[in-house]
């Protein structure tokens, strides 16, 4: 599916504050897809949730060549439906959904399939931009500029969502449903996928800090965008995937120094060396010769 020689790695963390950790990832560099999914309904339930979700849309993208926006749609739908029924056969598990993020890299194209609130960011020039929407009311006021994203962070109501996969039955073509778009991945971008365990701790800029901090090592940067997240908090599970282009650099890719010895040619000063014994025995001859030249 993807063209790019794509660089990536992920962590996930159970964070300071849970005792169970509900996000799950997959990654599939070959293919191009990346999914990150955290899982609602506490405990077991969201881990259950979670991993229905990675198995469902796993199996539904290898099982398509050219995926489109409609099999984007019906393997989320998929999904959902099959958390519903597992939750209506087993009561303990009542309840139990995720939001989810999945990218799917063609060439220079990402197609995104997007529920909830774990957010999908673009990192390129040097800039950092949410491509996803929240589906949540703080993510819509923010979304809309009435409130900042340091604000947004600190809502008492950031974690409610109204947007979800499994609480309900649903098809893929309803609109207020999946949120499929796409964006441009250049080859010197790069992508984070990350759960709001993250992104409620982390700002933009934040982020692109981090990201600058690239080497050629994708799981160190999702490794050091979670441990600033625990630094931060830690109030929530945290789950990161970054993905950079085969042109991405950080600030420490673009000016490398050049590693050797510079050897300087020293020149001797102009009365020592041969050329100097070579003058030297001029004048002492031109000074004898006049010398017997006055007593002659």
């Amino acid at each position: 599916m993807t063209e790019l020689a794509l660089e990536c790695g992920a962590i996930s963390d159970t964070g300071l504050v849970r005792r169970h950790n509900e996000d799950r990832f997959w990654m599939d560099p070959e293919r191009g897809a990346f999914l990150v999914v955290d899982g609602v309904g506490g405990q077991a339930a969201g881990e259950r949730a979670a991993e229905i979700a990675v198995a469902e849309i796993r199996d539904a993208i290898a099982a398509n060549v050219d995926v489109r926006d409609a099999d984007v749609r019906a393997a989320i739908a998929a999904a959902n439906n099959r958390i519903f029924a597992e939750a209506q056969e087993h009561p303990e598990w009542d309840g139990m959904a995720c939001v989810l993020t999945l990218a799917l890299v063609s060439g220079g194209v990402v197609k995104i399939g997007h529920v909830g609130d774990s957010r999908l960011y673009l990192l390129s020039g040097g800039a950092v931009r949410k491509v996803t929407s929240d589906h949540s009311p703080v993510g819509e006021i923010e979304d809309a500029g009435e409130i900042s994203e340091e604000d947004a962070m600190a809502h008492p109501r950031r974690n409610e969502v109204f947007r979800d996969v499994g609480s309900s039955p649903r098809s893929a073509e309803q609109a207020d449903f999946v949120e499929v778009q796409e964006c441009d991945l250049p080859q010197d971008g790069a992508m984070l996928l990350c759960s709001d365990g993250l992104s409620d701790h982390l700002t933009s800029r934040t982020i692109g800090e981090i990201a600058a901090q690239y080497a050629g090592n994708a799981e160190e940067i999702a490794r050091r965008l979670v441990d600033a997240a625990n630094a931060a908090g830690g109030r929530d599970n945290i789950t990161a995937v970054f993905v950079a282009g085969p042109g991405f650099r950080g600030r420490s890719g673009t000016t490398r120094p050049r590693l050797g010895v510079t050897r300087i040619r020293v020149r001797p000063p102009m009365w020592r060396g041969r050329v100097a014994f070579l003058s030297y025995g001029v004048l002492i001859g031109m000074i004898l010769w006049a010398i017997l030249r006055i007593r002659g």
